[in-house]
């Protein structure tokens, strides 16, 4: 099932993308119980598709592909790198990425996102992938020069958290194996990054039983796995796309911010 949050009508609603390019509607959100498909067949060219996850907390994880390891020039992690984006940080396909006046130098981050579909607490790595309704695509937008004045105090928030610096979709996934994905990043159509979940230091469920050894992670949590190698500038005027096979493709454009 490729599941959407989408918008048609200006009404928000949940449904299944199918390949012939129809959404059938979901009866309530997959992160409730009780949902289920209703038969309502939808155009997928009439809607709007958002963001889906609708209020996530978001989990990050840094320097958690070897290749990007080794580009940087950073320890190899014992622990996983995690940091946090802030709900305001989201966005969806095709929405615009906010340069802001300030930017110096901001960094597209393809990902693999976890998408939890009900409460785990203390579970184990054999467990862990029960826990998750799916996988979408991600971009960890970054600014470099406030993460690294953050990282030489042992900090990772706010180069991480601007608003629109965590893009989210197209849509989830719920019959991936998050072992052996590819993971392309493009940016204006050239391929900059080209990396494959094999090379996670921490697996999928390696970073969901680590989280819930000290925290309850809740349906609609996300987790950004990390980015490969080949992480690079982004300015305005440019798109950039996010595609992992098996899910497809997240796109979005980048403008500079009015303020």
């Amino acid at each position: 099932m490729r599941i959407t949050r989408f918008k048609m009508s200006n009404t928000v609603a949940w449904g299944d993308l199918r390949d012939d390019g129809t959404i059938e509607r979901l009866s309530g959100s997959p992160f409730q119980s009780g949902w289920s498909l209703t038969g309502e067949i939808l155009s997928a060219a009439d809607a709007t598709l958002l963001a889906p996850v609708e209020h996530p907390r978001i989990f990050g994880v840094g320097f958690n592909y070897v290749s990007h390891i080794k580009e940087t020039g950073w320890d190899t992690p014992t622990l996983p790198a995690l940091f946090v984006k802030p709900e305001t940080s989201l966005s969806g396909p095709n929405d615009p990425i906010l340069y802001p006046k300030a930017g110096e130098n901001i960094h597209y981050e393809a990902e693999l996102v976890a998408v939890i579909g009900r409460s785990a607490r203390r579970v184990s790595e054999t467990d862990a992938l029960e826990y998750v309704l799916g996988y979408t695509c991600g971009n960890d937008v970054s600014d470099r020069v406030i993460q690294q004045q953050e990282m030489r105090f042992g900090c990772l928030f706010a180069g991480k958290a601007f608003d629109t610096y965590a893009p989210l979709g197209p849509v989830i996934r719920t019959d991936l194996d998050p072992s052996n994905l590819d993971i392309v990043g493009r940016l204006n159509g050239e391929v900059k990054q080209h990396g494959n979940t094999s090379d996670l230091l921490f697996s999928v469920p390696q970073l969901i039983a680590y989280l819930s050894s000290f925290m309850t992670l809740q349906p609609g949590d996300v987790i950004m796995t990390g980015t490969p190698s080949g992480v690079g500038p982004i300015k305005p005027g440019d798109v950039f796309e996010v595609e992992i096979n098996g899910i497809g493709t997240l796109s979005n454009p980048v403008i500079a911010a009015g303020a």
